[in-house]
């Protein structure tokens, strides 16, 4: 198995509704204003059929960070609202979808070895993507850059993979009946 991003990298915006502003915090995080994804955007039906066509190549697993509880919800969303069915692309040609957050959470509980576990301010495990990028020392100079987050969880899975490859092999197997569609 091979974990690589799917084609070459892209970066493409959705352009908001005019009747619609973003949530103040989530242009804070990501430092995308409502002006740039105006002027970079393209209507929510060609980003749709972007992330559908993307989605839907066949025998692709979707790796994500916390995407199982957000990303996948928005997707769900964005696509019931183009008429794509919702649900498909995470299942039908042999397609799944993966959360790398649960794959942490169960490496720290089963198997710690070998990963640098950061802890938070109240001394519990932190499991914050740009807290464990750079307690192992890989590259997340921009967390919240949508590329920046990708690459980063590619590393991640990726030193899992290698220092626990039995526990990676078998969380990966059965990834589709912990994220039923």
């Amino acid at each position: 198995m091979s974990i690589s991003a799917i084609g070459e990298p892209e970066v493409f915006y959705c352009k908001p509704a005019d009747d619609y502003l973003p949530q103040p915090g989530a242009v804070l995080i990501t430092g995308i204003t409502p002006q740039e994804a105006r002027a970079k955007g393209e209507n929510e039906a060609a980003f749709a059929a972007r992330i559908h066509s993307l989605f839907t190549v066949p025998k692709t697993c979707i790796l994500g960070y916390n995407n199982v509880r957000f990303d996948d919800e928005v997707t769900r969303n964005v696509f019931y609202r183009n008429f794509y069915d919702p649900y498909a692309w995470s299942w039908q040609h042999d397609n799944s979808r993966w959360d790398l957050l649960d794959v942490m959470r169960a490496c720290y509980a089963l198997r710690p070895e070998g990963i640098n576990w950061p802890e938070n301010d109240d001394g519990l495990p932190s499991f914050r993507l740009e807290h464990l990028t750079k307690a192992n020392g890989i590259e997340h100079s921009n967390a919240h850059d949508a590329m920046a987050d990708v690459y980063a969880t590619i590393a991640m899975a990726k030193l899992v993979k290698t220092r626990q490859p039995r526990l990676f092999d078998s969380v990966y197997s059965f990834r589709s009946s912990l994220y039923p569609s």
